[in-house]
């Protein structure tokens, strides 16, 4: 079990995404977008086990939110998602930062196994 943290603007993802990890026995914490979700990271002193972060959202991109992220908490381990190539392509600037890309739409079973791997390389 793990301390997971999703920050998705559309609540759909967000509900998708929370459902399936919590039945796979995670502890999820949410946010709406990246401002909310980097005030969770620093409220928790970095203490998420991993952070899953939609890359495109407003106030604070997943992006700006893992760079801020990275630069309080060197050790947070991030995982980003998007619907979009051209945004998978600018998060190939975070390597060693984040973990992962996971392409949406995905099913309940790929975001399980990619958290897993996730976790797993952390472990």
């Amino acid at each position: 079990m793990a301390k997971l943290l999703i920050v998705e603007d559309d609540e759909s993802v967000r509900t998708l995404a929370t459902r399936a990890l919590e039945r796979a026995g995670h502890v999820i914490d949410i946010a709406a977008d990246g401002a909310q979700g980097l005030a969770l990271i620093r409220a928790a002193s970095g203490g998420y086990d991993l952070v899953l972060s939609d890359i495109r959202m407003p106030e604070m991109d997943g992006i700006e939110m893992a760079k801020a992220s990275a630069a309080l908490f060197p050790a947070m381990k991030i995982m980003l998602m998007t619907g979009y190539a051209d945004q998978r392509e600018r998060a190939e600037e975070l390597n060693g930062i984040i973990r992962d890309v996971v392409q949406k739409p995905f099913t309940l079973a790929e975001i399980r196994a990619r958290v897993e791997q996730a976790l797993a390389c952390f472990a």
